[in-house]
């Protein structure tokens, strides 16, 4: 797997992307929530699956999903981001939604601040232009994706993105270290054949079993999985928040549940001065 030097490196720039990731949080006051909040009146899930279906009968270009991530309610469990690896299949190193903490205080009186950050779907993507081949492009729904078969693995849109939001798919699996002895009832045999199993990013099978082939030697990230919306349900980091902090559904649905939350004064987008007009918007 990645050696000490690349641990090393990878936790240094982490670190530094959350620190530039929760700036705009800092002196924000969290509020609580109130009686009669959109969110106290039916249970989320619900909701935005109705939501969905209704979204899902009109023409694509119509459309805008849009995510909405109540800080307010998470608790830091990492349900999403689990859910998010089991759902694509990630390798090590792999992360389209990390969950992000920071304590904050002085001993004894410290709390935690908890950001899930998938990737921002920006309407203005910084990432797109600098791909030299065009395999990131915001496809006729508004999502920033990857064409695995055109990429070259040149890494420029990661340099671009300013949310740290993709990552690279260097082919690695959590069973390379795994011992192989007879009579063991979980091995690297029997893992493996997980690890290597299709995942159904975009719609299409991606199996792992060839290393010189996508999407291993490409870069990769959240795409509010499309295949679960193209199928009718919600993303899987949504069906999974144990706390319901995490919000899907179409910003062009005067009705919707996220139209309700982004119009609320107390929601902000991360960078916004940066122009990317982001589609991930934060409750706080």
């Amino acid at each position: 797997m990645s050696n000490p030097n690349e641990a090393t490196l990878l936790k240094k720039y982490a670190s530094e992307v959350f620190a530039g990731l929760v700036a705009p949080l800092e002196g924000v006051e969290i509020s609580p929530l109130t009686a009669d909040d959109p969110l106290a009146k039916e249970d989320a899930l619900v909701r935005m699956q109705r939501e969905l279906q209704r979204a899902l009968e009109k023409p694509v270009s119509e459309r805008r999903w849009v995510m909405v991530i109540d800080l307010r309610k998470c608790v830091g469990c990492s349900a999403c981001t689990i859910a998010c690896v089991a759902e694509n299949k990630l390798p090590p190193g792999v992360v389209y939604r990390p969950v992000m903490n920071e304590e904050i205080g002085t001993y004894p009186n410290v709390s935690m601040k908890f950001l899930p950050r998938p990737c921002m779907q920006c309407d203005v993507p910084p990432c797109v232009p600098v791909c030299p081949v065009t395999a990131t492009y915001k496809n006729e729904e508004g999502i920033v994706v990857v064409d695995y078969n055109q990429c070259i693995g040149c890494r420029a849109c990661m340099a671009a993105c300013p949310y740290g939001a993709r990552t690279f798919d260097f082919g690695y699996t959590y069973t390379e270290s795994t011992p192989v002895a007879e009579g063991m009832i979980v091995g690297r045999v029997s893992a493996e054949g997980y690890e290597r199993a299709a995942a159904f990013e975009y719609s299409e099978e991606w199996p792992r079993t060839n290393l010189r082939a996508s999407p291993v030697g490409n870069v990769r990230k959240c795409h509010f999985c499309l295949h679960r919306l193209n199928a009718g349900m919600l993303p899987a980091c949504v069906t999974t928040c144990i706390g319901r902090a995490t919000y899907f559904g179409d910003a062009n649905d005067p009705d919707s549940l996220v139209t309700e939350l982004i119009n609320k004064p107390n929601v902000i987008r991360l960078k916004e001065e940066l122009g990317t007009e982001p589609r991930v918007y934060y409750v706080v």
